[in-house]
């Protein structure tokens, strides 16, 4: 799992939590601001973000592909595939913190994922780390994917927040009766006739009666067995 906060010289966390009627964004959720100097993998090169791909990616001016470490939000429609339920929703949130704006980007253990895009956490010139705004805000929720952990301490506590408040994906939640395989090391929960998820070893394995407790215990759904979030 991830680092504690406490034990990063420098580091500090602040949630700003405005009571808003209306738009989730404007002036109201400011989230997450996490400020600190000096940290290995900060560049201090500052980019523009052109545009906003999907609730967990977007693209900078100089054509590069940036897809945030650590969160999932959910897919908005593309080849020919629909949008999964809030991913239009999620886009937006991302478009709203993000679009036009300089960011500057942190890395991890790993600089690219599978798709050639650059893995990063970001942070907008006020300090706001963008990652942890969006699943504080409901619009996505957080993917451990070790070694790329840094920060997942931060993911979940705003996660659980998110999920306190009904906001964004988890709202009007039910939670129906569905058994579930979590695995501890990769922190996926599967169906229990998922073939990876029966690969999961005994010391590994831990059960979840719904999803909505496996979210909050930290773990994400198998996107080979769970192909939405939620139903």
């Amino acid at each position: 799992m991830g680092h504690s906060l406490s034990d990063r010289s420098r580091t500090w966390l602040i949630f700003t939590m405005p009571v808003c009627r209306k738009k989730i964004i404007t002036g109201c959720l400011a989230a997450f601001l996490l400020m600190f100097s000096g940290h290995g993998g900060f560049a201090r090169d500052w980019h523009t973000v052109q545009w906003v791909t999907d609730g967990d990616t977007i693209v900078l001016e100089n054509g590069l592909n940036v897809r945030y470490i650590g969160i999932n939000a959910p897919e908005v429609a593309h080849e020919n595939k629909k949008a999964e339920p809030f991913g239009n929703f999620a886009a937006r949130i991302n478009r709203k913190l993000v679009q036009g704006k300089k960011i500057r980007l942190e890395t991890d253990h790993d600089v690219r994922d599978r798709y050639g895009r650059q893995l990063a956490y970001v942070f907008l010139a006020d300090g706001t780390f963008v990652n942890a705004a969006l699943v504080l805000m409901g619009a996505a929720y957080c993917l451990p994917v070790s070694p790329n952990d840094r920060y997942d301490d931060a993911f979940q506590k705003a996660q659980h927040r998110a999920m306190a408040a009904g906001r964004g994906i988890w709202r009007n939640w039910e939670k129906k009766p569905e058994k579930l395989l979590g695995n501890k090391k990769s922190r996926r929960f599967h169906r229990m006739t998922c073939p990876f998820g029966k690969k999961t070893g005994k010391r590994n394995r831990i059960y979840f009666s719904n999803r909505w407790d496996a979210f909050k215990a930290g773990f994400a759904p198998c996107k080979k067995c769970i192909k939405q979030f939620r139903d």
